[in-house]
């Protein structure tokens, strides 16, 4: 294992607890807007998936963009019916949307 490879699981690893504990002490009231900001958070993973098609070569690398690809398109669309859900919750029985 080289150096690199090294610094890039501890940055990885650190990054991963960090965003757990910052995302496990967030209050319910701020829940939708962090899901919402998430949400465009997603889209860029999508168009960083597509930009990276574009320099795939071989088999491997288009299997790989288009696994990452559908995920994040999952997220995005996942994300906005959550989304969409938590705020039915807020209005009233009977209001149309």
């Amino acid at each position: 294992m080289n150096a690199q490879l090294l610094a890039d699981l501890t940055v990885f690893v650190l990054s991963l607890l960090l965003g757990f504990e910052v995302i496990g002490r967030v209050p319910t009231t701020l829940h939708t807007p962090l899901m919402s900001a998430a949400n465009s958070v997603h889209g860029i993973v999508f168009a960083g998936a597509l930009i990276i098609a574009l320099t795939a070569d071989g088999v491997l690398g288009y299997v790989l963009v288009f696994v990452t690809a559908a995920f994040a398109a999952m997220n995005v669309v996942g994300g906005y019916v959550v989304t969409d859900r938590m705020l039915e919750m807020f209005r009233p029985r009977g209001a149309k949307r």
